[in-house]
């Protein structure tokens, strides 16, 4: 048998071991790939989509790519710590270091190849599938078709050959030092008992429970300047929390004596502080990690919902068209309004026509004007879209102000107004904000008989709004509209509700795409880091087991210690995470003044049942690797 060999065959002996690094980093490779293939797309590249999407593709790729460099690292240095008794048997038969290095290194490159294989095939086989899923997600007016991705193919091979191999370089410096009794002894030294400060645990409460309250507290674009210091004060009080105050708490749990000493409470917490020391750094990074996927998907989602939101309520009509005039004739936008009447008819839309004139009037301060609108207008418009109607009587006025999910804003105007060519003073009964008409500012709404009081304004807007009443049915219309009529240039604009939310969410879905697919690969990354390390302790917690099953330990109270110690791995990191997450979207919402509660708890609870169902399939096999190692 050559070196070659013998080294194959260690991976075939370690399969139960290293098959989760295995499917893990296949399926990085995996995921890499299908944005590659995606990014790739020569439809893409004719147009179909903006550039820009290609290239944040790329650069979601970028970040996989780091990512899976330091996931697969750590991944594969706590796989190695297993196997430190077997390195010593070999050394001690004979292997000297370099054939010690050498073997790990062709075990590794042997992995990181087949692995890569795998990704790259899974990814073939699903290529279909996922540019059907992709063209769904991005809403694309043209379908995707399969293609050979021969650059996909040949940029994932080598991207991950290369990461490979060096990885597997930086591993085999994780047994250099260590001496034959270090690695024969392995994992069973005696470790020291843990110890936690209680300055540092009140540290970590007081980081927490400061960053939680400054992130609650400060609104609008204080959030922003506040965003980086609390970030770092609730990254900081997490470490300590793991490494410290969750110590803490357990020992002083353990000099309880009513509850140390209830049925196999004495079992779960004598062992639970090692483990929680052991584990601490691991349950950071798996909590960041989640914190960050469920940070960054719930703002995709939220950004997603205000901004739909934005678009609709700014326009109440299915199609309008408005233009400015100084001292010109309507000749133009009577033309495009009658265009967008008949293409109507054509198409079998029923709609309502509306007309309201927005004059920008001087007011008795000849450095000041005021926008006005007249009542009957306004109220025609508010009826038809189901706003509330203004009752202004004699020289009475209404304050109307601009404001979205976005801009959240709000202006206040004046008690009175002294419009020009009227002598007696408006008084506003009614201040409220409105996107009916397509200002972004305050106006006023004044009765119809002092329209006609006022001094002739050269500076006006039209606006012709087209009620329908089933706009979402409306897009192939609006495309048609769109390509024939002024779209923001000049004086004239037209805009069609149904095909301008159909075009943002086309090119906001992309920015999804990404992101959805990021933060699954963050949130596999984190529960395989919590998988890893409880196989790291496989062994140690069969002889453990096996030795109290011989005193006394029944089979149900042996899946009740696993149980509970199972859910404290998986569970504590995740649930620091979902706060963390919480408290993050709070924030947003904080910023945009747009309650995103039903966003938050779509996503958080999303990633939950995930982790439920994660946590009920590894306890099965945990359970019955245990099991099968006590009562053989």
């Amino acid at each position: 048998m050559t070196f070659r060999q013998f080294a194959f065959n260690n991976v075939l002996r370690n399969k139960r071991t290293y098959a989760a690094y295995f499917l893990s980093s296949a399926f990085s490779v995996m995921v890499f790939f299908v944005y590659a293939v995606f990014a790739f797309h020569p439809d893409l590249a004719a147009g179909n989509l903006s550039n820009s999407v290609s290239q944040g593709l790329h650069f979601a790729e970028s970040i996989i790519y780091v990512f899976s460099f330091f996931f697969v690292l750590y991944s594969m240095s706590a796989f190695l710590k297993t196997r430190k008794k077997e390195f010593g048997l070999l050394v001690m038969h004979g292997m000297t270091q370099l054939q010690l290095r050498t073997m790990v290194f062709l075990e590794n490159v042997l992995i990181g190849f087949f692995s890569t294989l795998t990704g790259i095939g899974i990814g073939l086989v699903f290529a279909k599938v996922i540019l059907l899923a992709a063209e769904r997600l991005l809403d694309l007016d043209n379908p995707l078709p399969f293609y050979i991705p021969v650059e996909a193919l040949l940029l994932t091979f080598a991207a991950f050959l290369i990461l490979f191999v060096v990885i597997s370089l930086f591993t085999v410096a994780v047994l250099r030092g260590n001496s034959l009794v270090h690695l024969i002894r392995g994992s069973q030294a005696p470790k020291t008992e843990p110890k936690a400060s209680p300055w540092l645990s009140l540290l970590a409460a007081i980081l927490l429970v400061g960053g939680y309250i400054a992130a609650f507290w400060v609104e609008g674009l204080v959030v922003v300047g506040a965003m980086i210091p609390v970030t770092l004060v609730v990254i900081a009080g997490t470490y300590f929390l793991f490494t410290q105050l969750s110590v803490y708490l357990i020992r002083r749990a353990t000099r309880s004596k009513a509850f140390f000493w209830r049925k196999t409470n004495m079992l779960l917490m004598s062992d639970l502080t090692y483990r929680m020391k052991d584990n601490a750094r691991t349950f950071f990074m798996v909590a960041i990690l989640s914190t960050v996927a469920f940070s960054a998907i719930g703002s995709l989602v939220g950004f997603r919902a205000m901004s739909e939101s934005t678009i609709v309520d700014e326009s109440p009509f299915a199609f309008q068209y408005s233009y400015w005039w100084e001292d010109q004739d309507a000749d133009r936008a009577k033309q495009d309004v009658a265009y967008i009447g008949q293409v109507l008819k054509e198409e079998n839309v029923t709609y309502e026509l509306y007309e309201a004139t927005i004059r920008s009037q001087p007011v008795k301060n000849p450095n000041k004007r005021e926008y006005v609108v007249r009542a009957s207008e306004y109220n025609a418009i508010a009826s038809a879209v189901g706003e509330q109607t203004l009752d202004l009587k004699g020289h009475e006025a209404a304050f109307v102000y601009y404001s979205n999910a976005l801009y959240g804003g709000e202006r206040t105007g004046s008690d009175t107004i002294e419009l020009s060519g009227i002598e007696q003073p408006l008084k506003v009964t009614v201040q409220d904000f409105s996107n009916l008409l397509p200002l972004f500012t305050g106006y006023y709404v004044i009765p119809d008989p002092l329209i006609e009081q006022l001094d002739e304004s050269k500076s006006t807007e039209s606006v012709f709004g087209f009620y329908v009443e089933d706009w979402e049915d409306t897009v192939e219309v609006g495309r048609q509209l769109s390509e024939h009529l002024p779209n923001g240039s000049g004086d004239y604009f037209f805009n069609a509700l149904a095909y301008d939310l159909h075009t943002f969410l086309q090119g906001y879905s992309a920015i999804m795409f990404v992101g959805l697919f990021m933060g699954a690969v963050f949130f596999v990354g984190a529960g395989s880091f919590l998988y890893f390390r409880l196989y790291t302790d496989l062994d140690d917690d069969k002889q453990k087991f096996r030795a109290i099953v011989k005193l006394g330990l029944t089979d149900k109270e042996l899946s009740k210690v696993i149980t509970r110690q199972l859910m404290l791995l998986f569970f504590v990191p995740i649930g620091v995470a979902i706060v963390h997450g919480a408290v993050a979207l709070n924030s947003l919402s904080n910023l945009f003044h747009y309650p995103l509660v039903r966003e938050t708890a779509l996503v958080l609870g999303s990633f939950l049942l995930v982790q439920i169902v994660y946590f009920l399939f590894i306890r099965s096999r945990y359970l019955q690797q245990i099991r099968r190692e006590v009562y053989r």
